[in-house]
């Protein structure tokens, strides 16, 4: 009644965090209010009133899509927002979140001087996150720190030039995968894609005398499993093509590991990476350690799309990498990378994984 209008905007935030108990089931409601077939006769049993919401626009947000129960996600169009790549976080920090805090603290940018790199060694080694709350938080405890040096301070010195970070941050809290200083045997590059961000994901290869099994660790899912016998059915298909003695395959057992085995790792695009760090292994060639590679393998060695192209990406440029090898369909994607990551590497993309050899043997480092 007293804003006059019955078609407003509705936000409920967080639904995924929805609980049952014996009170009630906010979920169920929810499943008549969001109803295009019903809610024109919503009946509210606090205010005892029916009410047309059909006009009404409902917006809802969530961290974790299925933890929203099923019959409820079929009422909602689903529009999926990717997390905030580094680089969008220091454009937040340099034009939002460091004039806000500094405005808090009674500080102006004569007080602080924090350089990008400074910051983006905030935001990768002291915050996980896809958004930006936890690095406001630590914009802000640097600016408490600045205060209390300034106020507890004999020289009276006015500006802080923020270089050293573990001054007021303490020791870094996390960490990326950093890069192989030298090529290796049986060790090849994956990209790996998270709600944190984009990270190199080295797979590592060794086989032992045997009878021809496949060992996987490194906490894998179901569909990583299947990507690793996948690729191995591939080169005992391609042998000779490889040069690698068909014996080594029936005599030996052969170990596929993923570092950090705490870490649960699933998905099909290791599939190329796999592959490589078989045949450096059983070949005895190593894979040269400044390319990055991500990709589905067929039982054809086709080369299938993959997501997180944005991403892998920044991570594949954060640990030193040169030139990423991706899949000839993931081509359209290109324009969702920042220049200036594209500006440094090299992107080579293949249609199969015949294609994938060819441009490694053609990089020797």
């Amino acid at each position: 009644k007293k804003a006059g209008s019955s078609n407003p905007v509705f936000l409920i935030d967080e639904i995924d965090k929805m609980t049952r108990d014996y009170k009630g089931d906010p979920a169920s409601a929810l499943l008549e209010v969001l109803d295009q077939e019903q809610n024109q006769n919503f009946y509210d049993n606090y205010i005892e009133e029916e009410y047309d919401l059909s006009q009404v626009l409902f917006i809802l947000t969530a961290n974790y899509l299925y933890n929203i129960p099923e019959p409820l996600r079929d009422r909602l169009e689903i529009i999926e927002l990717s997390g905030y790549t580094e680089y969008e976080k220091l454009d937040i920090v340099k034009r939002h979140i460091l004039p806000k805090e500094l405005e808090n603290h009674g500080l102006t940018n004569k007080n602080i001087k924090l350089s990008d790199e400074a910051i983006l060694n905030i935001i990768r080694y002291y915050t996980k996150e896809a958004g930006v709350r936890e690095t406001e938080r630590l914009i802000a405890t640097i600016c408490r720190k600045v205060v209390t040096e300034m106020i507890s301070s004999k020289n009276k010195k006015t500006l802080y030039k923020i270089d050293d970070i573990e001054k007021y941050l303490g020791k870094k809290k996390y960490f990326y995968t950093e890069n192989n200083k030298e090529d290796k045997v049986g060790v090849a590059n994956g990209l790996a894609y998270t709600k944190y961000g984009g990270d190199i994901l080295p797979i590592e290869v060794t086989f032992y005398k045997g009878k021809g099994n496949l060992v996987l660790t490194g906490s894998l899912g179901d569909v990583i499993k299947e990507s690793a016998n996948i690729a191995l059915s591939y080169i005992k298909s391609h042998y000779d093509e490889f040069g690698i003695d068909y014996k080594m395959l029936e005599e030996n057992d052969i170990h596929v590991h993923l570092p950090e085995g705490a870490t649960p790792k699933d998905g099909p695009s290791a599939g190329i990476t796999l592959t490589t760090a078989l045949i450096s292994a059983l070949t005895n060639k190593p894979v040269n350690h400044t390319i990055g590679m991500t990709g589905e393998i067929t039982l054809r060695g086709q080369v299938l799309p993959i997501g997180g192209l944005k991403e892998k990406a920044i991570g594949a440029h954060r640990s030193g990498l040169k030139t990423i090898i991706l899949p000839k369909e993931n081509e359209r994607d290109l324009d969702e990378i920042p220049e200036e990551i594209i500006d440094k590497l090299d992107f080579v993309f293949v249609e199969e994984y015949k294609d994938v050899y060819n441009v490694l043997n053609s990089t020797k480092n």
